[in-house]
């Protein structure tokens, strides 16, 4: 195979989709995968509802997923001059004219077509206009054949036929002198030499007119690959009332770049029963072939389970740097403030099995940071009460005298007052776990008190003592 290049090319009216960033994926796959380039091309032309906020978006998504880019960005409304020599060319050839029918004009001619029950398209009447109208600027068509079917040969759906009467001569460039986006597209990826268009299947139907412009302009077809699309839970295609839909999204509630690229490759591509990839084995297995044609179902809960087994995997180093803006949120640090590097070690690797996200992380590390906590009020009721008292006396006085406060320590303390009352460790492990996190459930009992320290253990446990005596 020779060189492939393959390229990216979202419009910036919105946030980078979770569409658009497996379509992004699946191209930087097979450009790595093949050794070849990828390449990211802003299609900015529509001037109404593209923005710098969602091009930057875009650009910061593609970098916070690690998709990154050999070329570009380009962008589209920088290469106005080289649109208008082919349009030039085009025209120049007879293979394009100028229409000057009004958009009131053309609308009339559609209702008049609906009405007697035919498909609405352009006529024509401008095909071989000799006397143009004055005054009006006109737009450009292309002159499509009237006759024959143009096949399309795609990688994944196979060989598709399409009648050549069922397109008109449609607009390569308006007449407020705007190109059109099946005309640009062409030209982007004739200049940029791209040799394989991979893309989402919703620009299927557009192939067609875009093989007849590489026609014209004498210029090779490159391959096509149209991805299946993405639907929600209700099998329409993914919106917002399915959730969220952007990768910007995502990354504030806490998932892993990593896991958002497994889940979406794993969206319409499947290597064996292979669930979970890191990125490396993604560009070694990932080919066209196991792309299916059938549309992928967007799942949460499995992206949820996917972002967990990730963040397990996840090193604990690596973790900790993670967590930190998500510890800021939840106010538990502040934004310069240095947190012990191995104390937060600690803390990390003891939650980082709990939880799925770093939202999640974050929460669930909060009595580690906290001086005071709130109890769960069944957690309380059930475990801070008149029976577990002594129990907690005689702790908090054996820790009062305890010099070294570590695992092991901590373990004879406790296997000292088991002894005496004839209790079991969960009879004293669950009223000092409500007293030092506020709940019933946490990492090792051991483990949590060692992170959490002396001191703060100490007031924590005076705390439930009194809470039981006010109570009584």
């Amino acid at each position: 195979m020779d060189e492939v290049r393959v390229r990216f090319a979202p419009s910036p009216t919105g946030y980078l989709h979770i569409g658009g960033a497996r379509t992004a994926l699946f191209n930087w796959l097979f450009a790595r995968h093949h050794g070849g380039v990828f390449i990211l091309r802003i299609e900015d032309t529509d001037r109404s509802r593209s923005t710098e906020e969602y091009i930057n978006a875009i650009v910061d998504g593609m970098r916070w997923l690690g998709l990154d880019w050999d070329e570009g960005p380009y962008r589209q409304t920088e290469r106005m001059e080289i649109y208008q020599s082919y349009l030039q060319r085009l025209i120049d050839e007879g293979k394009a004219y100028y229409c000057y029918c009004t958009p009131e004009e053309l609308e009339q001619r559609r209702q008049e077509a609906i009405k007697v029950g035919k498909t609405p398209k352009y006529d024509g009447r401008c095909r071989e206009l000799n006397n143009p109208p004055a005054g009006r600027t006109p737009a450009v068509r292309f002159r499509m054949p009237e006759a024959g079917q143009t096949i399309v040969d795609d990688l994944i759906h196979g060989k598709v036929a399409y009648p050549n009467e069922m397109f008109d001569d449609f607009i390569i460039m308006r007449s407020d002198g705007t190109p059109t986006y099946n005309f640009v597209v062409v030209v982007d990826d004739v200049d940029m030499r791209i040799t394989h268009v991979i893309r989402g299947d919703d620009h299927l139907n557009n192939t067609p007119k875009q093989i007849h412009i590489y026609n014209a302009l004498g210029f090779q077809i490159p391959k096509f690959a149209h991805l299946p699309m993405i639907l929600g839970s209700d099998k329409t295609r993914l919106s917002k009332r399915h959730g969220a839909t952007s990768v910007q999204a995502y990354r504030e509630m806490g998932y892993l770049p990593e896991a958002l690229l497994n889940y979406l490759a794993r969206l319409g591509w499947s290597y064996g029963d292979q669930e979970i990839f890191t990125k490396e084995e993604l560009i070694e297995k990932f080919s066209l072939e196991g792309v299916s044609k059938a549309a992928a179902v967007f799942n949460p809960d499995k992206l949820l389970w996917l972002n967990g087994q990730h963040l397990k995997n996840t090193p604990t180093e690596k973790l900790c740097e993670l967590v930190k803006p998500f510890l800021q949120k939840e106010g538990l640090i502040e934004s310069d403030q240095q947190v012990d590097h191995q104390w937060l070690r600690k803390a990390v690797e003891s939650q980082k099995e709990r939880a799925k996200t770093l939202v999640e992380l974050a929460k669930v590390m909060r009595y580690y940071f906290v001086e005071e906590i709130e109890y769960e009020e069944d957690a309380k009721k059930k475990f801070l009460n008149e029976k577990t008292l002594p129990y907690l006396v005689d702790l908090l006085e054996e820790l009062k005298r305890l010099e070294q406060f570590t695992e092991q320590t901590l373990q004879e303390v406790f296997s000292s007052i088991i002894n005496k009352y004839g209790i079991k460790l969960k009879q004293l492990a669950q009223p000092v776990r409500v007293a030092v996190t506020g709940g019933t459930k946490s990492p090792g009992i051991f483990e949590v008190l060692e992170i959490v320290g002396r001191d703060r253990i100490i007031k924590r446990i005076q705390k439930a003592i009194d809470t039981i005596r006010e109570s009584s």
